[in-house]
């Protein structure tokens, strides 16, 4: 006789959105009305040209043809984590543990499944790059946001975050350098988080993937992790962004802090990477290659970025209704709309069906109460840009008259 009835998906799966993804179904009907479509929503360089460097590839595939293709051990590949603590130690961290894991976004769901019980909570920044309230939805855990001020180039706003914390919040999450917003926090906010997770015995989860994006002279990227031993901190990277890997899927995460009130934590994380068996093994042999050498492509590529981002923002600046704070680092900007009477998301969706250019609707990220942004990428190159900005200009002029 067969089913009757549809299968109902689990309720954890009800909260679950990833607008960056997401807003990939209005650009397929774009495309299906002939649409000639620029690309300004995901943030994957080798989408736009950059390459994996070659050191990195022939690491991977000497690995293979040495036969590195079993399971791994759980938690990694000693010479993988030898190179990892490494790095961690010359950004200033003292690593107490190291786990290697399926991309960045692995080690975070551990970091928190392995932390946060249902009905509990954790402190995510507002904007938030969408991953987290996936996780925290999948898990049932409560997401307390705090703001990233616009008028501070989007620096966290310490007085909302103290005022989320409760009796069950257990982590603070922060991301430097930021995704949406492309902020790089000062040595003192970063100090000042410290002392809330002090007053308030917090674990700092610290998302670091685009540490060496650093796009202005004489700013610094500090970690968390490096400005104090007596915090819990566990600081998350890989190999997607800063070395052009990011279908590689490898990523890591470093526990630092007091060993002894630590130990329960991290074996929690390691019965996760266990029931998972290993991040894929042939791939982590390039992460040795990566760290133990000095990242010559990235310091290529940082001054075209630089260019790209003083282009499109300056650009987004001249644009009638849209203000935009220049990002410091990673390759993304969060510029603001004041276009009365339309949603981001309307405005977003219209952009991309009458004009082709595809961002991503602020919303999707969270944002303060009566302001409307979206996220934009510079990673193209400065012609692809150029158009992106005139079709824009062009878009929001029409809209506007029509209003």
């Amino acid at each position: 006789m067969g089913f009757t009835f549809k299968i109902k998906p689990a309720n954890r799966t009800w909260g679950v959105e990833y607008a960056i993804r997401d807003i990939v179904e209005t650009s397929k009907q774009a495309l299906e009305l002939g649409k000639d479509l620029i690309y300004l929503n995901i943030g994957d360089p080798v989408k736009y040209g950059f390459v994996t460097p070659r050191n990195l590839i022939e690491a991977a595939y000497k690995a293979m043809l040495e036969n590195h293709n079993s399971y791994s051990d759980s938690v990694g590949v000693p010479e993988a984590i030898t190179a990892i603590k490494a790095y961690a130690e010359r950004k200033g961290i003292k690593p107490v543990d190291i786990f290697i894991t399926q991309g960045a976004s692995e080690a975070i769901e551990f970091a928190i499944a392995s932390l946060v019980d249902p009905g509990e909570n954790i402190i995510l920044p507002c904007p938030c790059y969408p991953l987290y309230q996936a996780i925290v939805s999948k898990l049932d855990i409560e997401p307390r946001f705090y703001y990233l001020d616009e008028e501070n180039n989007w620096e966290p706003d310490l007085a909302s975050l103290e005022a989320s914390i409760d009796e069950k919040t257990k982590a603070i999450v922060i991301i430097n350098p930021n995704n949406p917003t492309g902020a790089i926090y000062s040595k003192e906010t970063l100090l000042q988080i410290l002392e809330i997770a002090r007053k308030f015995n917090l674990v700092i989860l610290s998302d670091e993937i685009y540490d060496q994006f650093v796009l202005e002279d004489g700013i610094e990227h500090i970690s968390i992790g490096a400005l104090a031993e007596d915090v819990p901190v566990v600081t998350f990277n890989g190999l997607s962004k800063c070395y052009f890997a990011p279908g590689w899927r490898v990523g890591w995460g470093i526990v630092s802090g007091p060993k002894e009130i630590l130990e329960d934590y991290i074996e929690a994380i390691h019965k996760l990477a266990r029931a998972r068996l290993c991040a894929p093994h042939p791939l982590q042999w390039a992460i040795p290659e990566a760290l133990n050498n000095e990242n010559g492509y990235i310091k290529k590529v940082i001054p075209d970025l630089r260019k790209r981002r003083d282009l499109i923002v300056e650009g987004l600046n001249n644009i009638p209704y849209i203000h935009c704070t220049k990002p410091l680092g990673a390759f993304y900007a969060f510029p603001r709309l004041d276009i009365p009477e339309i949603s981001d998301l309307e405005f977003v969706k219209k952009l991309i069906m009458e004009e082709g250019v595809v961002v991503v609707h602020g919303s999707g990220f969270g944002q303060k109460p009566g302001t409307k942004h979206f996220r934009i990428i510079f990673l193209p190159e400065e012609k692809i840009l150029e158009e992106a900005l005139h079709r824009m200009e062009r878009f929001v002029k029409k809209l506007v008259a029509s209003l």
